[in-house]
């Protein structure tokens, strides 16, 4: 075999059109293999077509499998592939799966008269009508899994696979052991058999881990979304096409051959698998920004929070600083932000907006005590009956930041950021997880954490991730801020980045790249000779590097006591927004909206006179594009609408 991988699928597609029982389908901008259960047969052809130079299958070799299963009954086994022998019902090699596992066939003939073992991977679930990469690694008695480049699942069985199985008058079989019953119903992309070597790092090193190739055959690969010519498809497939309303939704290999329609722009897109294409609209390009509608608030906001609740409305949360009488949340109502409720706040950070089923919750996170000398950050829920936010649940905290609000196989979790107690900067943070039974939040995890500002949630394929923004331990602000990545229930260190003053993680996709942006806020440190100006400060941005599994630095932005990143998109453009809040000597300073351009990286395209910004966020409505921005230093906060060409 020369170590070479041996496309099982492709060997059974004929050189010109497909093989009987065979139809190309096209799902979520992926193409696969639908078989027929009517002829199993014809689904099959002889192993010595890939075993050319040796009829014993490999002792040692991974089977990589590229598959979009529908769900199973339970009790119910379907095979993706079997290798049997012309005369014998036992199958040589085989791969089947049920609605919550998978199982692994081999032949021994070790024993008298021969004998089937049956390797068995507990918790996998693929009957979830979504594409997965499997790779199934196997050397003598160990026998390990790797699904969508997860953590692998590892099993030891008392028979190794045998070390010379003959393959002599056997033929490998798609979907099916040669019987109409247990063929399998997905949509089969990729089945490849690599000798002699573990596959996985040959397939984790993309981004899309679901659908990573090795081999894939010539019919199910990708053509450009945009036809060449006229010409008539070579390979005819089936795909089930589906056009999104509302905003702009994400474009991933899943979606890619979906159409968007944007109603407020009058426009119709491609998706081509990682932008979307203008079918039927004059590209719109950010051209100024203009005030739109100055927001007297209750005091100084130290942060905002946009959410829509669904049949009900836009509203944007203020976390303000002075109480009473609190903090303030406003809907939209006639093109404009409408006080709407009081809820009350002590010094109010930050407002985190997020749903557990049906349930709709808004925390607080309070940096103050209350009247009662409490230090209490506040979940508020809301209301269908009263349509308001009532008080849900308090947690202590330490002169609270910051609320982040995740799902994680499932289960909802809150973190919070704990800035200082008392003096002392280096204290835990906090994670909860949502009891279903209690309805209640519960401690989950603690992390240490220095004069900390900010969580940054993310997911990388199968991967989930918490960053925090440490701002100070006590002496300096130059120090290192941690990315933590969920495994076995829990968060681990997996990157420290040297921050100076970190006041915000911001994390963003441009395509297929990944981006983690920090705003560095001012750089202190008491055990050195004092800078000329503490606030004049890079920036950085910093890019996923999936070969080195780290985020590497992209690239420095001069910034000015920077507290806040936005990411936000016009047309096909993206922008970068950041808050300044003082150079030194003024909190009079222009913030500044950076475009994407691409090999140049980040360009500063426009200056936006600002007063002690704290926060920006973006949001879209049906009359277009807007950027709203806190002010920490005045009661005033401004909606600013992207005017385009």
């Amino acid at each position: 075999t020369d170590l070479r991988p041996l496309d099982i699928l492709s060997e059974a597609v004929p050189a010109v059109g497909l093989a009987r029982g065979m139809r190309v389908f096209q799902v979520q901008g992926v193409r696969g293999f639908q078989l027929s259960a009517s002829r199993p047969h014809a689904l099959g052809f002889p192993a010595s077509r890939l075993f050319i130079h040796c009829d014993r299958f490999p002792e040692e070799f991974s089977i990589i499998v590229t598959l979009r299963a529908l769900r199973v009954p339970a009790k119910r086994n379907e095979y993706i592939f079997t290798l049997m022998g012309e005369e014998s019902p036992s199958v040589l090699v085989g791969l089947r799966y049920a609605s919550d596992k998978l199982h692994f066939l081999f032949w021994s003939q070790e024993r008298a008269g021969g004998w089937q073992t049956r390797v068995t991977f507990p918790n996998v679930s693929l009957s979830d009508s979504q594409w997965h990469t499997l790779v199934l690694a196997v050397s003598g008695q160990s026998f390990s899994l790797t699904v969508d480049c997860s953590i692998p699942k590892d099993v030891v069985v008392e028979t190794p696979f045998p070390a010379s199985l003959s393959v002599r008058r056997a033929s490998f079989y798609l979907g099916n052991r040669r019987r109409r019953k247990g063929v399998f119903t997905g949509l089969l992309r990729q089945l490849v058999l690599l000798p002699g070597a573990d596959a996985t790092p040959r397939i984790c090193h993309s981004v899309n881990f679901k659908v990573a190739t090795l081999s894939v055959p010539t019919v199910l690969q990708d053509v450009p979304a945009k036809p060449v010519s006229n010409e008539v498809l070579k390979y005819p497939y089936e795909t089930d096409m589906k056009v999104t309303l509302g905003a702009r939704p994400r474009c991933t290999k899943q979606e890619k051959a979906q159409f968007w329609f944007n109603a407020s722009w009058r426009g119709l897109y491609l998706c081509n698998g990682s932008t979307w294409l203008s079918m039927l609209e004059v590209r719109h390009r950010l051209d100024y920004v203009e005030e739109y509608q100055n927001l007297v608030t209750n005091s100084e906001t130290m942060g905002i929070e946009v959410f829509t609740i669904p049949k009900v409305g836009l509203f944007a949360a203020m976390a303000n600083r002075i109480t009473p009488p609190g903090s303030a949340i406003y809907r939209w109502t006639d093109g404009k932000f409408v006080h709407y409720q009081n809820i009350p706040t002590y010094q109010a950070q930050s407002c985190k907006y997020f749903t557990i089923g049906k349930k709709i919750f808004l925390a607080v996170a309070n940096f103050e005590q209350n009247e009662r000398g409490q230090e209490f950050s506040v979940i508020y829920k809301w209301s269908r009956r009263k349509a308001k936010f009532i008080t849900y649940q308090r947690i202590t905290t330490h002169s609270a930041r910051d609320w982040e609000a995740f799902v994680i196989e499932g289960e909802a979790f809150l973190a919070v950021v704990n800035h200082r107690e008392g003096n002392n900067h280096n204290i835990d943070s906090v994670i909860y997880r949502w009891n279903p039974r209690t309805g209640l939040f519960e401690t989950n995890q603690t992390i240490p954490t220095s004069g900390a500002y900010d969580w940054e949630f993310f997911t990388i394929g199968p991967y989930s991730f918490l960053a925090v923004a440490n701002t100070f331990n006590g002496t300096s602000t130059k120090i290192y801020s941690h990315i933590y990545i969920w495994l076995s229930g829990s968060f681990h260190l997996f990157q420290s980045i040297l921050t100076f003053g970190a006041a915000d993680w911001e994390v963003f996709h441009i395509g297929d790249r990944v981006f983690l942006a920090v705003a560095n806020s001012h750089s202190y440190d008491s055990g050195m000779p004092a800078p000329s100006n503490f606030y004049a400060i890079n920036s950085s941005i910093y890019e996923l590097n999936i070969t080195a599994q780290m985020f590497v630095k992209f690239q420095d932005l001069l910034t000015y006591s920077a507290l806040d990143w936005e990411f936000f998109s016009v047309g096909d453009d993206s922008f970068l927004v950041v808050a300044n809040s003082f150079d030194g000597f003024t909190f009079s300073v222009n913030s500044i909206i950076y475009r994407w351009q691409g090999y140049e990286g980040f360009v500063a395209a426009h200056h936006l006179p600002t007063v002690g910004c704290r926060d920006w966020e973006a949001f879209h409505t049906a009359e277009g594009s807007y950027l709203f921005y806190s002010s920490a230093k005045e009661p005033l906060s401004k909606v600013l609408k992207l005017k385009t060409t």
